[in-house]
């Protein structure tokens, strides 16, 4: 039976994506984890992995085609013994804007509805017995392997097994959105987030929908202000809509409170200087880093988040997300919007590798180049617009963060010390909390750690 190649979704948040480049023509033979096709998405292009053996058969959606949506037919292929024309035919009768099923939803239609009599309305439908994956029908149904028990096999590509490796998830807990039920790269990405993960009988039930968000001004009522002629329509594009929605639900449904506090990094500048003077260079003068103000914040959130580790958390309904590293977001600016390359791990990094690190993947987010779990995920996140002039500001939250860090210019300000008014450099940061899961007391104690450390770089060294 042809295998049908839909239109993936590459991020929680991608509902289409453009179709930029087929890798491989039809008639082509593909091999599991082969790259066929270069998908753009709202935040970066990225490769498309084969999940099944076989043959291109038929190219439904050309390359270059825009507005793609998720789930629709962009291919078929031919499993091995199947006969290529056959399936090329098939895949032509359908067209191009046939969208084809999803491979997420297996549920059948809804019956009709019928009247109940009263004995049927009290009587409640038995509840399904919980199974776990790669178990007796659950298996077969959603062919994630055969037989029960934990020998069970579990089928995923070589990406989503490699992927969620280095998450340390275990793939057999992971809830398969490929065709069959397999395991793929985004289905991995959906775990490390919470979502997506096989619950075991008894556990808390997965939290109910989020709240509905309150209606804006209509596009005719906005042009209604103006006169005609008076503006140009700039239509939107997947990043600014992404944006546009996420941020508008994170104000909606986040309760946000904010605490600024002032660092004197007047140390932290000299030892900046310091380094940099020192910095090896290769053999075209070139040093090998280049220490900012914001290397010195991504390190010193790190670390304060180490110190507090209350706060390296993110929400769920069913419970608190206690995280172990401190996975540090950073706003890199972009052409119509932004994104947040993530450094990993940021406080066993040294300040070196956080600014080398940065400046590689702030290069490859202005490009577009980015994968998914360079962006995806983390336990917070610093937006600095020092470098604008602007003293300060609060940022808004980011989910599933429960913090973002708000850095804004250094500069001298007068200040009193010992009773003396002195220059000092000073910088003024403001960390924007989620009450949900930091409270008041908790916040003001990670923003505590955070100026100890800026104002005193040398204990990032030890």
């Amino acid at each position: 039976m042809p295998v049908n190649i839909l239109m993936p979704a590459l991020s929680p948040t991608m509902e289409k994506g453009n179709l930029a480049k087929w890798l491989k023509k039809e008639g082509d033979q593909i091999k599991t984890g082969d790259v066929i096709a270069e998908i753009e998405t709202d935040k970066a292009t990225m490769e498309y992995e084969a999940i099944e053996d076989g043959t291109l058969a038929k190219i439904v959606v050309p390359e270059g085609t825009n507005d793609v949506p998720v789930n629709q037919l962009i291919a078929v292929l031919a499993q091995e013994g199947e006969d290529v024309k056959a399936a090329a035919a098939a895949a032509a009768k359908s067209g191009p804007a046939a969208k084809a099923p999803s491979a997420v939803e297996t549920k059948p239609k809804p019956a009709p509805p019928t009247v109940a009599t009263p004995m049927e309305a009290r009587a409640p439908p038995p509840a399904p017995t919980p199974q776990r994956p790669g178990s007796g029908e659950a298996a077969r149904s959603n062919g994630r392997g055969l037989g029960d028990g934990a020998g069970a096999r579990i089928f995923a590509s070589p990406l989503a097994r490699r992927l969620a490796k280095e998450a340390g998830i275990e793939i057999g807990r992971i809830e398969g959105s490929g065709p069959h039920g397999r395991i793929i790269a985004r289905d991995v990405t959906a775990a490390r987030e919470g979502r997506g993960l096989w619950t075991p009988p008894g556990a808390p039930a997965a939290p109910g929908a989020a709240p509905m968000i309150a209606p804006a001004m209509s596009d005719q009522q906005v042009r209604a202000l103006y006169e005609d002629g008076s503006y140009e329509v700039v239509p939107h594009d997947g990043m600014r809509r992404t944006i546009a929605a996420r941020l508008t639900a994170s104000v909606q449904t986040i309760p946000h409170f904010y605490l600024t506090v002032d660092c004197d990094i007047g140390k932290l500048l000299d030892a900046r200087e310091e380094i940099n003077a020192v910095a090896p260079k290769d053999k075209n003068g070139r040093p090998a880093y280049k220490l900012s103000v914001n290397d010195f914040a991504i390190k010193a959130l790190a670390l304060a988040l180490q110190r507090v580790p209350d706060a390296n958390v993110s929400w769920t309904e069913a419970g608190m997300l206690k995280h172990k590293h401190s996975d540090v977001g950073v706003a890199v600016a972009m052409p119509n919007g932004l994104i947040t390359p993530i450094i990993r791990s940021a406080e066993s990094k040294s300040l070196s590798v956080i600014s080398n690190e940065m400046r590689e993947l702030a290069v490859r987010a202005r490009t577009r180049k980015l994968k998914p779990h360079e962006y995806q995920g983390g336990t917070t996140a610093v937006s600095n617009l020092g470098m604008y002039g602007i003293k300060d500001f609060t940022a808004v939250i980011n989910p599933p963060h429960a913090t973002i860090l708000a850095v804004g210019t250094g500069e001298e300000r007068a200040v009193v010390h010992n009773g003396k008014i002195e220059a000092a450099h000073m910088m003024s940061v403001t960390l924007s909390c989620d009450h949900r899961a930091v409270d008041g007391a908790l916040g003001a104690e990670l923003i505590g750690a955070f100026k100890a450390l800026m104002e005193n770089p040398v204990m990032m060294l030890v």
